[in-house]
């Protein structure tokens, strides 16, 4: 993982690492996205989707994140494209929160670690599909492109 992936997942990390008694109440995984996505790059971007084996790997091994395997799927469809300036008509916090989420999934030590039984991919759970939320209509859109756009 190169130094800007491992500082946005630090800095999803970091408020776990609180006392409860200082933790903001305010704390959600929308909160927690926006303020990584607010560090993504776009090299960050490329490191991501060369790691699309690794992320995909990971989801379907995991019961708890298995459901989002299609969704995941879409997301690196539509990097490449952003990437590679097939389409770009999506907002740049749209694809640093995608961007953000991805690593987050990839990152073992997060909010609730990894190896954890039972609860340890919750989190994960949690980000993934508050960044599909965020970006619901924008996949639509590009859902619709791409058909017209193979």
């Amino acid at each position: 993982m190169n130094v800007n992936l491992t500082i946005i997942s630090c800095k999803l990390y970091t408020f776990r690492t609180k006392p409860l008694k200082e933790m903001d109440k305010q704390v959600s995984p929308e909160k927690e996205l926006q303020e990584a996505a607010e560090k993504v790059q776009e090299k960050d971007v490329a490191d991501i989707v060369e790691k699309q084996n690794s992320v995909e790997t990971l989801i379907r091994k995991n019961s708890k994140l298995a459901k989002y395997l299609d969704d995941v799927k879409l997301l690196y469809s539509l990097l490449k494209d952003y990437m590679n300036g097939s389409y770009k008509t999506i907002p740049w916090y749209l694809i640093a929160s995608i961007t953000a989420a991805l690593i987050y999934v990839l990152n073992p030590v997060d909010i609730i670690p990894d190896w954890i039984p039972v609860i340890g991919f919750m989190d994960d759970a949690a980000i993934l599909s508050a960044c599909m939320a965020l970006v619901k209509i924008e996949l639509e859109k590009y859902t619709t492109w791409k058909k017209a756009n193979p």
